[in-house]
């Protein structure tokens, strides 16, 4: 009795302090994910954290410098400049926040199977600073039974019991970047506790910021929601994707048949081919979920067949590369390939997984000139650590190119005049779609 009294009177008290904004808030991991929840959490009124290894990033943190395209410069710069919001690298001081969430990456290892020891090595900081009163939430996407399997076990080490001393949840992040209609404010929160306590306690913290929370019966369900939301994604992106192959080989255009399909008032949703997937979430998920199915003698094979496809499209773009090339006389070793667009999605700045940096490798074993033009993506670093930088977008360097490769259809690009100036056209996104002028030497995926 008086164990569940100590721990209804840690809840409420955290609960209070959370409702009062008085309440100190870590998030460990500033970047697409970390960042905007920070800025959220100190715009009403709490006094926020952020923790990173990553010293260029605090260092910019502490300056009121954004370098998240989904952050507004000034409220991030208010927040600092009025105290609410600091960073530090110096994990030792998580003992003094009352709520830490957790976003740090989840990524595949070269063999396709999770790598969660970025929140291997966090729990272990965590667990040392954990004391009496704190919640806990992590929001790394990842396999269920991550938070129960793994982050407990560690966080149990402090001797603290869950639930009762302290209170642990799963709620996954939704960043879209890029998105203005969504933000994390308005996307709503799964929510999934240890326990009842740790569920009322996580619900509170996420509805000061959200406009809906939405609890479910635990962390495994919370993880599970996350990796069928991007494999939902992923598999229906698979299949636009082996539509175009087939297309490609019937001689039809995949894109007016999406078109056409797309009229339908009723029973379809409109997913579009490209040279493949990118993002953080929906090239990984799929794995994650096959990892996690063979521990239960399971085989997903409709979701790993849909992770191998996506991930073939780069093979498929090449390919298609070489057939035209062909056709205008030119051998793909030796010539020269202006790449559009490096990012994994339209108008944004994040590369990370993005199909174009895989294209862009195959191309250079292949022994092409490649350079690459990108007004999101300044620079980027590829797999073997290579520097590449973006190149000024001008008629010169399109009409010396053999071939113009649209990776990634920003819409700061003028495609009609890529298209006049360039002899042969490469486009995997249908960015040219409106360009009337020139059609002739633009291929489609």
């Amino acid at each position: 009795m008086k164990l569940l009294e100590a721990s209804s009177l840690r809840a409420s008290a955290l609960k209070k302090k959370i409702h009062d904004k008085s309440a100190l808030v870590g998030v460990i991991g500033i970047g697409y994910v970390g960042l905007p929840l920070a800025v959220e959490k100190a715009k009403v009124g709490f006094h926020v954290t952020g923790y990173d290894r990553n010293p260029i990033r605090v260092d910019q943190i502490r300056q009121g410098l954004n370098y998240i395209r989904d952050v507004d410069d000034r409220e991030l710069a208010a927040c600092v400049e009025e105290g609410r919001l600091d960073a530090s690298s110096d994990f030792s001081s998580l003992g003094s926040c009352d709520c830490i969430v957790i976003c740090v990456p989840t990524p595949l290892t070269a063999n396709k199977e999770p790598d969660i020891s970025f929140i291997r090595a966090v729990a272990g900081e965590v667990a040392q600073a954990l004391r009496p009163g704190q919640l806990i939430c992590l929001e790394s996407t990842t396999y269920p039974g991550t938070t129960e399997d793994v982050l407990l076990g560690v966080l149990a080490r402090s001797g603290l019991e869950v639930g009762e001393d302290f209170f642990l949840a799963f709620s996954p992040e939704r960043v879209d970047p890029g998105n203005a209609r969504y933000t994390t404010k308005n996307t709503s929160k799964v929510v999934g506790g240890v326990t009842a306590a740790c569920l009322d306690v996580a619900t509170t913290f996420y509805a000061q910021t959200i406009a809906q929370v939405i609890p479910v019966t635990s962390p495994r369900v919370a993880e599970m929601t996350k990796v069928f939301e991007n494999t939902f994604r992923a598999v229906n992106i698979a299949l636009v994707n082996e539509m175009a192959l087939l297309c490609d080989r019937l001689g039809i255009s995949v894109w007016d048949v999406l078109d056409a399909a797309a009229t339908k008032p009723f029973g379809i949703m409109r997913f579009d081919p490209g040279p493949g997937v990118g993002g953080h979430c929906i090239p990984l998920d799929p794995f994650y979920l096959a990892w996690k199915a063979r521990e239960y003698d399971m085989n997903v094979r409709f979701i790993e067949l849909a992770g191998e496809i996506n991930w073939n499209m780069p093979y498929f773009v090449r390919e298609k590369l070489i057939r035209a090339l062909n056709e205008n006389g030119r051998a793909l070793k030796g010539s020269g390939v202006f790449v559009l667009g490096v990012a994994y999605k339209r108008d944004i700045e994040d590369w990370r997984e993005s199909p174009a940096l895989k294209v862009i490798e195959l191309l250079a074993r292949d022994g092409v000139r490649v350079d690459y033009h990108d007004p999101h993506v300044p620079s980027f670093t590829d797999e073997r650590g290579a520097l590449w930088h973006s190149i000024p977008l001008s008629r010169e360097v399109l009409e010396r190119a053999d071939a113009v490769l649209i990776l990634t259809d920003h819409r700061a690009i003028d495609y009609a005049r890529v298209c006049d100036a360039a002899r042969l056209v490469i486009d995997t996104r249908n960015a040219t779609r409106d360009v009337r002028e020139g059609r002739g030497n633009v291929v489609l995926l």
